[in-house]
């Protein structure tokens, strides 16, 4: 629950404690504080054991945690029943990755060696310029724009 608070911050609300209920009354606060915990944990475990007791028998392994849909989708993708560790598994990524790499390298030898002896050394001009109209064409006329 509190797995996120570090040293600081426990040094922090220690010392706030400390100043607003002061010396003579942090223990009975601290104790208090522990009490209530303790009854709503308690409660909680009560609640978890009536709802199993109510849902029957064939629910006997559910868990409150799998409701949580990381832990759903977690518990569910490594079920051996549906084969999916078999199918992760047939995936090998450097392999996939070097085929690719390779392909792409043989497809640049290929083009550089055939573009060799074209006058612009295996470079192809990609920037688009614009067309000049001839000097007889006109845009057509649109009666119905006038």
């Amino acid at each position: 629950m509190f797995n996120d608070i570090g040293p600081l911050e426990l040094v922090t609300i220690f010392v706030l404690a400390v100043l607003v209920f002061g010396p003579d009354k942090l223990p009975r606060v601290i104790q208090d504080v522990m009490r209530t915990v303790r009854k709503i944990r308690e409660f909680s475990e009560s609640a978890k054991h009536d709802i199993r007791a109510e849902l029957g028998p064939e629910f006997k392994d559910f868990e409150f945690e799998d409701l949580n849909p990381k832990t759903f989708i977690r518990k569910q993708l490594d079920n051996e029943e549906l084969g999916l560790k078999e199918i992760r598994n047939g995936f090998d990524i450097k392999k996939e990755m070097a085929e690719v790499t390779e392909a792409v390298h043989s497809r640049d030898a290929d083009s550089s060696s055939s573009s060799s002896g074209s006058a612009g050394g295996g470079r192809i001009d990609m920037t688009k310029k614009p067309e000049e109209p001839g000097k007889d064409d006109r845009p057509p006329f649109d009666f119905d724009a006038t």
